[in-house]
C-alpha cells in the first residue's frame, strides 16, 4: 500500500477482531470435573518431545494459566481491549473422558455454557475449534488415534452433543486445528501412539483420511443443527518459496506446498486431487474408502481459516540445511530476520498466502493465528504500573496487520483476525511459558513459580487502539 496514494487503512466494518487461544494450553484443571487425560497431558516438551506414561510435574500445560478458574477475570480483559470474537477450543476429554464413552460429562458441557455466556455478557462471539491438539489419550493409546476408523464414530458422537448443546452460542466453528500438521507431529495432531520413525506412509494417510471424512461429517451436522452458523477448516499456513530461481528448486516448491494445499482442496472441493492420487500411486499408498465416504467428502466448508508464523524456503541444493525454526521442513531465507526461537519474520508471506488461498479457492478466509513467541520482561512503568514494553510485539503484529489491508485491498474476502496468544500461555511447540505471545501477562514461569496474576502489557492498550479505530491506527512505512 502507498501511504501517499492511499493513506487510509480500510478494514471492512464487519471485520472480526480478537484473538485465540487453546483449551490445553491455558485452562488447566487436567483432572477436575471428570476431565480425562488427553495427549497433552503426557507431552512434557512440546511438538516434537517425547512423552510419558503418566502426567508429570513438569508439564506446564497440567495448570496452564489456570483458565479454568479464572476465566471471567480473562474474558472481562478481552473484553476492555474491545474483542469481537475469541477463539478457543473444547477440550474433547472434558465431555467425553475416554473419547470413546457413551454418555458425554456433564461437567464438562457446563463449563463451555458458562464460558460462552460470559463472552456473550460483553458482545464477544465465540469461535470454537473441536479438536486443537488433544486426542483423549485413552484413543490414543487403545485406538492408535486416527489410523483406526473407529475415531470418525466418536468424533462424530463427540460433535453432535456440542453442536446440540451450544447450537444457539456458538456461530462459529472449526473442525481441527492446523489439520496438516498431523504429517509433521502424528502424536500431537492426530493422536497416533505409533512412533513417528515407526510410522509408515499408509498408516499416516489412511489416518489423514480418517479425519478428512469426520471433518466432512462434523460440517454436513452442523449445517444441520446449527444452520445459521458458519464452519471452516483450519490449516497451517507455510508459503514457501523457491530458495533460487533453478527450475528443480520451482519443482520442489510445488510439490511442498502441494502437501498443504491437500487438506484445503478436499475441505473445499470435496475430492482428492489428482496429484496426490498419484503420490499414493508413486508411494504404495492404498487409502481404504469405505462406502459413503465420497459423498461425506462432498459436505464443504463455508470458510477457510489458518495460522500464519513464518514461510518457508525449498531447494534440491543438499548443502542448504534446515534452521532451528523450520519445524516443519524447508531451508532458512536469507533475507529474512529471524524471531529468539529462529522463526523466520515475514510480514508480506501474509499477503501472498491470503492471496494464493482466495485465488485457488475463492472462499472467505480467516486469520486465526499470528503472533510473535518473545521473552517479556515485567517491569514497573513511571505510573507505578506492572506491565511489559513490548514494542517488538507491536512491531510484528502492526506490519502484519497492513499486509492483511494489502490483501483486502487485492480483493481479497478476509473475515477476521484473531492473533495468537491474546494472554500468555504455554507454548504447543517449547511447552515454555517464557516463549510468551500475549498482550495480557500472566505471572506465571518455566519453573511453576509465579502468583498467576495478569498485567496489562504496551501491546494491550496498542491493540485496543486498533480495534476502536477498525485499523485506522495502524502504521504504514
Amino acid at each position: 500500500m502507498n501511504k501517499d496514494n492511499n493513506p487510509t487503512l480500510h478494514f471492512p466494518d464487519s471485520f472480526l477482531w480478537g484473538g485465540a487461544v487453546a483449551a490445553n494450553q491455558i485452562e488447566g484443571a487436567y483432572n477436575e470435573d471428570g476431565k480425562g487425560l488427553s495427549t497433552q497431558d503426557v507431552s512434557p516438551k512440546g511438538i516434537m518431545g517425547p512423552i510419558t506414561e503418566y502426567p508429570t510435574e513438569e508439564n506446564l500445560k497440567l495448570v496452564g494459566i489456570d483458565f479454568y478458574h479464572r476465566y471471567k477475570e480473562d474474558v472481562k480483559l478481552f473484553a476492555e481491549m474491545g474483542f469481537k470474537v475469541f477463539r478457543t477450543s473444547i477440550a474433547w476429554s472434558r465431555i467425553f473422558p475416554n473419547g470413546d464413552d457413551l454418555v458425554p460429562n456433564e461437567k464438562g458441557l457446563q463449563f463451555y455454557d458458562e464460558l460462552f455466556d460470559e463472552c456473550h455478557k460483553y458482545g464477544i462471539e465465540p469461535l470454537v475449534t473441536l479438536s486443537h491438539y488433544e486426542t483423549p489419550l485413552h484413543l490414543s493409546k487403545q485406538y492408535n488415534g486416527w489410523v483406526n476408523r473407529r475415531l470418525v464414530e466418536f468424533y462424530t458422537r463427540y460433535v453432535t452433543v456440542v453442536f446440540n448443546r451450544y447450537k444457539d452460542k456458538v456461530k462459529y466453528w472449526l473442525t481441527f486445528n492446523e489439520i496438516n500438521s498431523i504429517l509433521e507431529a502424528p502424536f500431537m495432531s492426530g493422536g497416533i501412539y505409533t512412533p513417528k520413525e515407526q510410522l509408515t506412509k499408509q498408516d499416516l494417510y489412511q489416518a489423514v483420511h480418517h479425519e478428512l471424512v469426520a471433518s466432512a461429517a462434523a460440517v454436513k451436522l452442523c449445517h444441520e443443527i446449527i444452520p445459521d452458523a458458519k464452519i471452516g477448516c483450519m490449516m497451517l499456513a507455510l508459503p514457501t518459496y523457491p530458495l533460487t530461481p533453478n527450475p528443480n528448486d520451482v519443482i520442489a516448491t510445488m510439490h511442498y506446498e502441494h502437501k498443504n494445499y491437500f487438506f484445503g482442496d478436499v475441505h473445499v472441493r470435496g475430492v482428492y486431487p489428482g496429484y496426490m492420487k498419484r503420490y499414493f500411486r508413486e508411494h504404495g499408498i492404498t487409502i481404504e474408502i469405505e462406502p459413503g465416504d465420497e459423498e461425506m467428502l462432498l459436505n464443504t466448508v463455508d470458510f477457510i481459516s489458518f495460522s500464519y508464523y513464518m514461510s518457508n524456503c525449498e531447494t534440491t541444493d543438499p548443502s542448504v540445511v534446515s534452521g532451528p525454526g523450520n519445524i516443519f521442513g524447508g531451508v532458512p531465507n536469507p533475507h529474512l530476520e529471524a524471531s529468539e526461537w529462529g522463526w523466520q519474520i515475514d510480514p508480506q508471506g501474509l499477503r501472498y498466502v491470503l492471496n494464493m488461498l482466495y485465488d485457488r479457492y475463492q472462499k472467505p478466509l480467516f486469520i486465526v493465528e499470528n503472533g510473535l513467541g518473545a521473552v517479556d520482561e515485567l517491569i514497573v512503568n513511571d505510573a507505578g504500573e506492572k506491565t511489559v514494553e513490548d514494542d517488538y510485539r507491536i512491531q510484528y503484529l502492526n506490519d502484519h496487520l497492513v499486509q492483511v489491508v494489502e490483501a483486502i485491498e487485492d480483493g481479497v474476502d478476509v473475515m477476521g483476525y484473531t492473533s495468537w496468544g491474546c494472554i500468555d500461555l504455554v507454548s504447543a511447540s517449547s511447552a515454555q511459558l517464557k516463549k510468551r505471545y500475549g498482550y495480557i501477562y500472566v505471572d506465571r514461569n518455566d519453573d511453576g513459580s509465579g502468583t498467576l496474576e495478569r498485567y496489562r502489557k504496551k501491546s494491550f492498550h496498542w491493540y485496543k487502539q486498533v480495534i476502536a479505530t477498525n485499523g485506522k491506527s495502524l502504521r504504514v512505512k
